[in-house]
């Protein structure tokens, strides 16, 4: 059935409320991103979302909008508590995915002919790719403290600084994780992939400030121009995929003894305060703590290798950390809605928050800006930092966009790149990728994803988040 779309203005979009759905739909997007965005499922998504108990509001999607399981990736729903419900397929199988940016002293002027050496160090020093490996070796004891601990446990073990928690969402500790309910499975799964990059869009890049739109904020931020920062996207590797596969299972199981009537089964939850909607929000924290955790990590690690390579000090390399934000997460909130400030359990998948100026969850360096939005791009475009914007608490439930979106499957995009040299075709631009396997970069063309820019765009222009700085890719490592 084709989805109908009610224009509300330049940057939204209602999917009015029909059948069993509870509250409207409404897309942030342009009129040239939503003729994509037509062309699949993830509209559908976005209604079948909207019939869900005790949703709020509306069902949202921001404009990297793209098809994924049961909710669309790209999507934001909160729920009420009494009457509301967690899903696995709201947050992702892997659980905390997100960005965290570094800043460093460091010119692009004076580090030009180092980039591709650097980007082999890393590279070499970066465990990368399906299944790998990390340097760090725990116990299944200590896996349990990570769990717990999150980006805490990394930090006291000599992986980072204790300012790197204040530029971490939630301190990089997520509360409420109990490591009991995680399967064995699970802990087997990630016990030897703390420190591991992972495969697919995840990636560490070597990046270039190019671009000031907000010299104000970008000060604050730590933002110049020429300056040579790094990205890193990563999760909770095959640790978070694990405790996803066994509460959709668990939760498959009670929608049918239960009755509940879903339109799609990927769609499979639990009331928030039943015993298995607790369990979930117990393991999903362990999750994202995991990721935490390893991202600090996989900070440090670059650190170390930016020093070695480049022969310089932790004073004349500078390495900060920016923010680090996740995307792939369901938080008990409290939001105002129709003038009552509720309670909320606000899923965001393949969404970011963007919390504006004075927002009581920010740290103190961040109260006058608002938060920093990471938004990346692909491997061979741009990438971008925003701050969060008063109008996201109105309308996204304090909300922005992860990425770029994909356009194509990756099926559909190692089709498109047969008998490409993809690496080549990058380094002809000045970037240079070193990858696991050749498959890996086929799939993420940068034709496999929307133009990041035009996301950006109906995200500032809607007010969810301003612009501050645009980064363009020097090295890449991926899976």
């Amino acid at each position: 059935m084709k989805i109908k779309l009610q224009k509300m203005d330049e940057n939204r979009w209602i999917i009015p409320k029909s059948g069993n759905m509870r509250v409207p739909g409404m897309i942030f997007s342009s009129p040239s991103l939503l003729k994509e965005i037509e062309k699949e499922e993830s509209l559908q998504q976005v209604a079948n979302v909207a019939t869900l108990p005790g949703i709020v509001k509306y069902s949202l999607a921001m404009p990297d909008i793209h098809w994924g399981y049961g909710f669309p990736i790209g999507g934001v729903a909160a729920f009420e508590m009494n009457e509301g419900i967690v899903s696995p397929g709201g947050v992702g199988y892997d659980i905390n995915c997100g960005c965290r940016m570094m800043t460093t002293n460091l010119n692009y002027s004076d580090l030009k002919a180092e980039i591709k050496r650097l980007t082999q160090a890393l590279f070499q020093n970066i465990p990368t790719g399906v299944g790998s490996r990390g340097k760090v070796k725990i116990s299944v004891g200590d896996e349990k403290k990570v769990a717990i601990e999150g980006a805490r446990w990394a930090v006291k073990k000599g992986f980072g600084q204790e300012d790197d928690l204040e530029r971490t969402e939630d301190g990089g500790r997520m509360e409420g994780a109990d490591p009991d309910v995680i399967s064995d499975r699970a802990l087997k799964r990630g016990l030897d992939q703390l420190g591991t990059l992972g495969s697919g869009n995840h990636f560490l890049e070597i990046q270039v400030v190019d671009t000031i739109y907000n010299k104000g904020i970008a000060d604050a931020f730590d933002l110049f121009e020429g300056q040579i920062v790094v990205l890193i996207h990563s999760g909770s590797r095959g640790f978070g995929h694990q405790i996803c596969d066994d509460f959709l299972k668990d939760m498959d199981r009670f929608i049918i003894s239960s009755g509940m009537n879903l339109p799609d089964r990927q769609l499979a939850c639990a009331p928030i305060k039943s015993d298995l909607g607790r369990r979930y929000l117990s393991a999903m924290a362990c999750g994202a703590n995991y990721a935490w955790a390893n991202r600090q990590i996989l900070m440090h690690l670059t650190r170390e290798t930016f020093q070695r390579a480049l022969s310089i000090s932790p004073r004349e390399l500078g390495m900060k950390l920016l923010y680090d934000v996740c995307h792939n997460i369901a938080k008990i909130e409290n939001h105002v809605v129709d003038g009552k400030e509720i309670t909320l359990c606000v899923h965001r998948k393949g969404a970011t928050r963007a919390l504006p100026p004075g927002h009581p969850l920010l740290p103190s360096k961040y109260k006058n800006t608002g938060q920093p939005v990471l938004i990346p791009g692909d491997m061979g475009t741009e990438s971008f930092v925003l701050a969060g914007a008063r109008a996201s608490m109105e309308l996204s439930f304090g909300s922005s966009c992860h990425g770029a979106g994909r356009v194509l499957s990756r099926h559909q995009a190692v089709k498109k790149a047969k008998g490409r040299s993809i690496n080549r075709e990058l380094e002809d631009r000045g970037i240079f990728v070193q990858s696991r396997g050749k498959r890996t970069l086929k799939e993420e063309i940068p034709e496999a994803y929307k133009d990041v820019s035009q996301v950006v765009e109906v995200v500032h222009n809607a007010g969810l988040a301003v612009k501050v700085a645009r980064m363009r890719p020097l090295g890449v490592i991926k899976g």
